[in-house]
C-alpha cells in the first residue's frame, strides 16, 4: 500500500515527521490495507500545496478506477472537483444544492452557492474543465 502511494522509502519514518501531503497519502494508505469498500475523504487537500494536492487527488482517482472502490471526497477548490470527479453534489444550507455533472457548474451558480460577487475567482479554470478523468469522486460544500 505505501509503495502505491509512493511512500515505500519512507516507511521507516514516524508519520508525525511527514510533511501534510505525506499524511493523506499514509492515511490513503491504510485504507487500502483494510481493504475499505469505500473512501470517505474530508478535505483530503486543504492546507496542501498544488503538487501534494495533485498526488492525492490522482491517487484517489486511481483507486476509483481501478480498484472500483466508492471513493467520496468532500472539497471546497472547485477546480480539483472538476477535474477529479465527474459528479458534484453541492450543498448549501443543509440541503443539496446541486447533483449533476462537476464540469457543469457554471460561474453564476458557483457564486451563488458561496454568496460571492460576480467578480470572485471561483470560476473553474477552462484546465481543468480539459483535464477530465472517470472517478466517481463527489463534490461537496460542508
Amino acid at each position: 500500500a505505501l509503495d502505491r502511494v509512493g511512500l515505500a522509502d519512507l516507511a521507516s519514518q514516524r508519520a508525525s515527521t511527514l510533511s501534510g501531503g505525506q499524511q493523506q497519502r499514509v492515511a490513503i494508505a491504510r485504507a487500502l490495507t483494510q481493504r475499505a469498500e469505500v473512501i470517505l475523504a474530508d478535505e483530503p487537500i486543504a492546507s496542501l500545496d498544488p503538487e501534494s494536492a495533485r498526488r492525492v487527488m490522482e491517487i484517489l482517482a486511481d483507486i476509483n478506477r481501478r480498484d472500483g472502490k466508492t471513493v467520496v471526497v468532500t472539497l471546497h477548490q472547485v477546480d480539483y472537483a472538476v477535474r477529479y470527479c465527474p459528479r458534484a453534489v453541492a450543498l448549501k444550507g443543509g440541503r443539496i444544492h446541486y447533483d449533476g455533472l462537476a464540469q457543469d457548474l457554471s460561474k453564476q451558480f458557483l457564486n451563488d452557492l458561496y454568496g460571492a460577487d460576480e467578480d470572485a475567482s471561483l470560476m473553474i479554470t477552462e484546465r481543468a474543465r480539459r483535464v477530465r478523468q472517470k472517478p466517481r469522486l463527489a463534490l461537496a460544500k460542508v
